[in-house]
């Protein structure tokens, strides 16, 4: 069944984090993503909506780093129940996919729950100041239903951070599969 994003009041601050990356090793903090707009975007390997993005999702990642802003893409699923998207998974999808931007992997799912991050994907676009702008969908593009992914949600925020503005408040949650939470 699909779930739809929480929608997390905008103008909320980056929850601060600092996790591995699974391609380069390194720790990745939310630090690194201070002082111009960044994206944050909550995806797993196995996913059918992730994966029909997959290649848009790329290419963001592109127009992101041609323009300097911060993104990285995050992890948070069970990966003892759900070895697909383990850290080994992850660093060969994101190879795979061309992703420019840091897989990162919430092992505790502490962020994830910081982020009050409910879907996969799960979109959060955040100002200059570290202030969400924008959260939601990526796209109108769902799988089965023949749009085309253009990322044009997700664009369109961006733009209107670094063209000094700020994106409409009127945003369409994002909607995949549930974060696949560990037992209590």
């Amino acid at each position: 069944m699909a779930t739809p994003s929480n929608m997390r009041a905008l103008g909320t601050e980056l929850p601060s984090f600092s996790l591995p990356d699974t391609v380069s090793g390194k720790l990745v903090s939310s630090a690194e993503l201070a002082g111009a707009p960044a994206v944050v975007i909550f995806i797993c390997n196995h996913c059918p909506y992730v994966k029909h993005i997959r290649h848009g999702l790329s290419e963001l990642g592109h127009f992101c780093r041609d323009r300097g802003v911060g993104m990285v893409a995050i992890s948070s699923n069970d990966a003892l129940a759900y070895p697909d998207d383990s850290p080994e998974a992850m660093a060969i999808e994101a190879k795979q996919a061309g992703y420019v931007f840091p897989y990162l992997f919430d092992e505790s799912q502490t962020v994830a729950r910081a982020f009050d991050a409910a879907c996969t994907p799960d979109l959060y676009i955040y100002d200059a100041r570290g202030l969400l702008a924008y959260r939601g969908q990526f796209d109108d593009s769902r799988p089965r239903n023949e749009l085309p992914v253009t990322g044009n949600d997700a664009r369109t925020a961006i733009s209107a951070l670094l063209g000094g503005g700020v994106p409409s408040t009127t945003q369409t949650p994002s909607i995949g599969c549930n974060i696949k939470w560990k037992a209590s």
